[in-house]
């Protein structure tokens, strides 16, 4: 084990007045590993830095597991005096502050998108455990549900169900249905944007005979807001009153942000986190049930993935939507190799593959990454680091292509800043 966190957290971690401890003395019995990706500069971190103090200083005492837990800080502060003094408000260890690459690879792996952020990891594989690491300090603060795994879907959700006419149905008759976890509020104008087509696609999808149904998590303010906005659905909806019950689909999935449609398949497994983007790409809902495609054609409605991590996208010339068919071909084989490859380690992809043509966003997209017009071009954007890695060459082919991934993932390119 000792020699996965190395990999994964470099050789040192640092504490209060910069002392320094052996990652290789984290093993032993420790099984669990908490990232806390944060800022000093960033308000809500602060507000959490608190709590998460608290929750850490119980569990570390009280707990039969204290000696199973430990929780390190991966910051994105900028200066290094005030990254200190928030060192000095945390019992946990932290990666030291120079250690920039290594923060970013964390990030990317993790695909955090918003901070504070608390990610629960098998210490021995890095894979996740529990990606809302923020409602456990609240909802669990003795840390009696330790190590707060993953539970099936039709557990978590167990219970009534509201319909919008304020009848119920039990969860149970979600059995055997392709189920969408609608996490939305009416405060949120992205949400709303999202409603109006989602129930558009809803009713294509039951008219075309599909067993499909969508179960509505709300994050509204108050209980008549939410009845408002349930009232425009005509699915169903945990009720507003069993927060605990809201609060455990949230942190089954690891929401950070609204909206997001979660689709799982008739098991009750999950399809894709990307929903809403399959959603607005797919208004006759001829793909249904939406399985991840290796491959898509950068538009305004997915170009939000780019911020999510890393991403190959290969820039054409081409106008039309037709004409992008031959890039996608060329790169797909390696796009599905990937998939394959990370899927098989029950882990996500370290890499998204986008085509784009030229159109207002291809444009926008180079002008903020300070791209070339050269087309066809090659590129890895990697948006949260602020890196590009570019090939640029007369012809690329599918053997460019997986030299330039596979030395991407060996870690052999250099990045030009965006």
């Amino acid at each position: 084990m000792s020699g996965f966190l190395v990999e994964l957290l470099g050789e040192r971690l640092v504490g209060r007045e910069q002392a320094e401890l052996d990652v290789q003395a984290l093993g032993g019995r420790l099984s669990l590993l908490g990232l806390y990706f944060g800022c000093s500069a960033n308000a809500p971190c602060q507000q959490f830095n608190g709590g998460l103090g608290d929750f850490y200083s119980r569990f570390k005492s009280s707990s039969e597991h204290r000696d199973q837990l430990e929780v390190v800080f991966v910051s994105s502060d900028q200066e290094r005096p005030r990254w200190e003094e928030f060192l000095q408000q945390m019992p946990w260890p932290a990666l030291p502050f120079t250690e920039r690459h290594k923060k970013m690879k964390l990030w990317n792996k993790y695909k955090v998108t918003s901070i504070p952020s608390l990610v629960f990891v098998d210490a021995a594989t890095g894979k996740v455990v529990c990606r809302n690491g923020l409602l456990v300090v609240r909802d669990d603060p003795a840390g009696l549900e330790f190590p707060w795994g993953p539970k099936p879907f039709a557990e978590v959700v167990s219970g009534p169900l509201l319909r919008n006419n304020r009848q119920t149905t039990d969860s149970s008759s979600l059995e055997g249905s392709y189920i969408g976890v609608y996490f939305s509020a009416h405060w949120c104008p992205p949400c709303r944007s999202l409603t109006r087509v989602l129930v558009e696609s809803y009713r294509k999808v039951k008219e075309s005979g599909h067993k499909f149904e969508i179960v509505f998590v709300s994050a509204d303010r108050s209980e008549d807001l939410f009845q408002q906005y349930f009232s425009e659905m005509p699915w169903l909806a945990v009720p507003y009153a069993d927060e605990a019950r809201r609060s455990r689909l949230n942190r089954l999935y690891g929401i950070q942000g609204i909206p997001t449609l979660i689709l799982l398949d008739t098991e009750g497994h999950m399809i894709t986190r990307q929903g809403r983007v399959e959603v607005l790409n797919d208004p006759e809902c001829r793909r249904f049930p939406w399985h991840p495609q290796p491959v898509q054609e950068l538009s305004e409605s997915n170009a939000v993935q780019l911020h999510e991590g890393p991403c190959v996208v290969l820039f054409v010339d081409a106008e039309d939507e037709g004409e992008l068919l031959p890039a996608k071909e060329l790169i797909q084989p390696i796009a599905e190799k990937i998939l394959v490859k990370y899927k098989a380690k029950e882990e996500e992809s370290p890499l998204q593959f986008f085509v784009a043509g030229e159109d207002d966003m291809s444009d926008s997209l180079r002008d903020y990454t300070n791209l070339p017009e050269a087309a066809p071009l090659l590129t890895i954007l990697d948006m949260s680091a602020r890196a590009k890695y570019v090939r640029d060459v007369e012809e690329i082919t599918p053997a460019v292509v997986e030299q330039f991934v596979g030395d991407f993932l060996a870690e052999k390119l250099k990045p030009e800043p965006i």
